[in-house]
């Protein structure tokens, strides 16, 4: 697990756990480098799901089975990292919205960009939009859900950026207290019953970061330019002597 899709996990339990939570589902929990277990808060039933067992990992699943829940099962459901090796992310989001409450939460961190790294497959990126779309999905099917809020965060030290979003199953009556998108630096962030996003940029991190370098090459292709020139003009003269006939 990368830095942000730590740091980021630790601000959603921070900004969306309450008291009346018993119950987390994490999907794709097997601990790589850390682990949103160790974020969460301490006292919560904390079940991992994924597909071998190992550190973090309390239930195995077949990928394409559904998770082995009841409906209305947990308080919330976290996934980090994990939506870009399923297959049929998008049949996992209904599922996760089965066993989720009614009022609970679903959070997604998946990358938005990055190396490509085959767990066992490496299949899908996550785009500023494709919150909204999963909710016009989950509708389509049958189920009540909101988006509270998506955004594609800065890095910090890793290559990543991450797309994050939180869902809520059924409706909130007013807007959340405090916004994951608001503590970090993030672009493209839509926010509950937004109709457009803030900090809109079409610029992702990685052009920002290629047009940057690009920037540095120029100035630095400038400056040896210039010292070569000076070198030229502070050089001796050359003397040329002709050999007399």
């Amino acid at each position: 697990m990368h830095d942000t899709a730590l740091s980021t996990g630790a601000l959603f339990f921070a900004s969306y756990a309450n008291d009346n939570w018993t119950t987390v589902v994490e999907t794709g929990s097997l601990d790589v480098n850390g682990s949103l277990r160790t974020v969460a808060p301490a006292g919560l039933f904390y079940v991992g799901v994924d597909t071998e067992f190992g550190k973090s990992v309390d239930v195995k699943v077949c990928i394409g089975d559904p998770l082995p829940f009841r409906d209305e099962y947990a308080d919330c459901i976290v996934s980090s990292s994990q939506m870009e090796h399923d297959d049929f992310f998008w049949m996992t989001f209904l599922d996760m919205l089965r066993v989720v409450k009614t009022g609970g939460y679903i959070y997604i961190n998946a990358p938005s960009n990055g190396a490509y790294h085959r767990y066992p497959n490496d299949n899908w990126r996550f785009y500023p939009d494709c919150g909204n779309v999963l909710v016009k999905w989950a509708r389509r099917n049958g189920f009540a859900v909101e988006l509270v809020e998506s955004f594609v965060s800065d890095r910090t030290g890793d290559i990543w950026n991450d797309f994050v979003a939180v869902f809520v199953k059924g409706s909130l009556n007013n807007p959340p207290t405090t916004y994951i998108a608001d503590q970090i630096k993030s672009r493209n962030v839509w926010k509950w019953h937004a109709e457009a996003p803030d900090h809109f940029t079409p610029v992702v991190e990685d052009l920002s970061i290629q047009r940057h370098q690009a920037e540095q090459i120029k100035q630095l292709r400038a400056q040896i330019e210039d010292m070569a020139q000076e070198r030229v003009s502070h050089s001796d003269p050359v003397v040329v002597i002709e050999q007399a006939s």
